[in-house]
């Protein structure tokens, strides 16, 4: 097959991570892949610093696409924004790649953008999900039989064997965060706090937010490629992660093949591998108390630590590898393409519509809100400006935005 998947940024991220996981396996079974994004990527590809395997796969912007009138057997949407650019590119067959409910990630005020997310879940694209929660979720609300495939795992970098950044201290606990500290619904300052109020000896942060240091924190590891990340799981006992929205988030189970366990809110996805009381601890959303105490706990009793760790061991023993996961999501590509599709131009004509709705809608937010007119024009240069300074000037740009993180995070 000729695939093509529609990527919103090839910058570091979980959901980036599992397509290009696919991507590269897809290639190994023989089949043409090709990653288009709204930008073209810089000619070393610098953007994929974090995932070298990446820049082996062919990356095109969707003017390029359109300038060599290319076209496909399947092109794949793989987030919201995405899906309504499916149009763009001429294809035989479409699909969408639906990591989690993405209504979700944003405020409730943003009702207008939140039905506009939803709607990409109406039209009769076929979907491929990597939850059950979010396949139950599609079917209640849309009636829509989209089909699982579970994220796979790289064996080959986290596991039990390999380099660490500091060997584990059996007479302390050492707890790593995860997550950008930018992203609300990732909730990484407040774990943070919490696990600044326990007693745990010691608090790592692996961040992709660009940053030195932060308050409290022992050591901080931003945007490290991701063959780095297993050394600093295997350093740590315990990590917790307490985002209020996920797919099926990867941390933990990469933590698990690592060696250690996990607290987390009981937040969507996370029934997938983690059990309560058997190789992790469940917590109900919000209640801080109850993570501290729990931190406190695997500090104070460190059996109980070792019998999750094993535990957690044996989960990962049974997950499957990316090579399994990836042939699962070949087939379901294969299935997709005997079935009825959307041709491009009425796959156009309901995308417009429906963005015309969401215009239409923003509209009269707008005009509720005497304020929001000057903060558009403001949130609007601003982006412009910031767009111009790392297109022209990508070395201060990073340097800025360190300088901005270290001071607004300390």
């Amino acid at each position: 097959m000729n695939i093509t998947f529609l990527i919103g940024s090839p910058d570091i991220s979980g959901g980036s991570f599992v397509i290009f996981e696919h991507a590269l396996r897809l290639v190994e079974y023989g089949h043409k892949l090709t990653l288009i994004t709204e930008r073209p990527l810089s000619k070393d590809k610098k953007e994929l610093h974090w995932h070298k395997r990446a820049q082996t796969l062919e990356w095109l912007s969707f003017d390029q696409v359109e300038e060599q009138q290319m076209s496909f057997d399947i092109a794949v949407a793989t987030w919201w924004r995405t899906f309504y650019e499916l149009h763009r590119v001429k294809s035989s067959q479409y699909a969408y790649f639906v990591q989690s409910i993405e209504s979700k990630f944003y405020d409730s005020v943003e009702k207008p953008l939140c039905k506009l997310v939803e709607s990409t879940y109406a039209l009769d694209v076929p979907i491929i999900t990597e939850a059950t929660w979010i396949k139950e979720y599609l079917y209640h609300n849309y009636h829509e039989n989209a089909r699982l495939v579970r994220n796979g795992i790289r064996k080959d970098i986290y596991n039990l064997t390999g380099n660490t950044i500091e060997p584990k201290n059996p007479n302390k606990l050492r707890v790593l965060v995860e997550g950008p500290l930018h992203v609300g619904f990732k909730n990484v300052r407040k774990t943070i706090e919490l696990c600044k109020k326990s007693n745990a000896d010691e608090i790592w942060l692996l961040t992709s937010t660009e940053i030195d240091k932060v308050d409290g924190i022992d050591r901080v590891f931003s945007r490290v490629p991701v063959e780095k990340t297993a050394e600093i799981y295997r350093s740590c006992d315990v990590i917790v992660k307490l985002s209020y929205v996920e797919g099926m988030f990867g941390p933990p189970l990469e933590m698990f093949h690592c060696g250690g366990t996990a607290i987390v809110y009981d937040v969507t996805g996370h029934d997938e591998y983690i059990v309560h009381d058997v190789n992790g601890l469940v917590v109900k959303t919000d209640d801080d108390e109850q993570v501290i105490k729990y931190i406190n706990e695997l500090k104070k009793n460190p059996s109980k630590l070792d019998l999750l760790k094993k535990n957690a061991i044996e989960t990962a023993d049974n997950w499957n590898c990316w090579d399994e996961s990836a042939k699962i999501f070949e087939n379901s590509l294969m299935k997709i393409m005997n079935t009825e599709h959307y041709g491009q131009k009425v796959l156009k004509l309901e995308s417009q519509f429906m963005f015309d709705w969401y215009v239409i809608a923003e509209e009269y937010k707008n005009k509720l809100n005497c304020n929001s007119q000057n903060y558009t024009i403001k949130k609007k240069f601003f982006i412009m400006v910031k767009d111009f300074i790392k297109s022209k000037f990508p070395s201060l740009f990073i340097f800025l935005k360190k300088t901005y993180n270290n001071i607004k995070y300390r």
